[in-house]
């Protein structure tokens, strides 16, 4: 039996991305995306918590996507695997980088705020809709659930 190796998270951008050619001309990108948390203490304070995930693209199709779309603040759903790479500093000392490598025919992309940075009114079905719930609903239209419910279990929902 195995296990796979996928890791998806969504976050936003703590700097515009990094990107560098290979000799070849390739592109690679580098970023780094803040994923948070938030929820009630036991005296019903709220508090966040946000970790950083270093994510490193070497698909050349979300290489250019990533160059001319995306920047500091953009919010973003990634997929691809977990790596940690061994490396040594200027003082010939081994150092550790652990991050979220894209590349391959699995690696995902999905631009969580439209090409402007803007939210978008009405999110494409091969987007992400579940990041809607906190906006304001017409008449007809599903509930607000950040209004429904009280809880504070995550959950994360997937439309294919």
């Amino acid at each position: 039996m195995s296990d796979l190796n996928q890791l998806t998270i969504t976050g936003r951008l703590g700097a515009d991305p990094e990107v560098r050619r290979k000799q070849d001309g390739k592109p690679i990108v580098n970023m780094r995306v803040a994923v948070s948390e938030q929820w009630r203490d036991s005296g019903g304070e709220r508090k966040e918590r946000t970790e950083w995930v270093s994510a490193v693209i070497f698909s050349e199709g979300l290489c250019k996507v990533a160059e001319q779309y995306l920047k500091k603040g953009s919010r973003v759903l990634l997929q691809g695997k977990i790596q940690t790479r061994k490396w040594q500093d200027q003082s010939g000392n081994d150092r550790y980088s652990t991050e979220l490598v894209l590349q391959g025919f699995d690696a995902k992309l999905i631009m969580l705020d439209g090409p402007s940075g803007e939210r978008q009114s009405k999110p494409q079905r091969d987007q992400s809709s579940y990041d809607d719930y906190d906006e304001p609903k017409g008449q007809g239209q599903a509930a607000n659930f950040s209004r429904d419910l009280d809880d504070d279990i995550p959950f994360m929902m997937e439309w294919r």
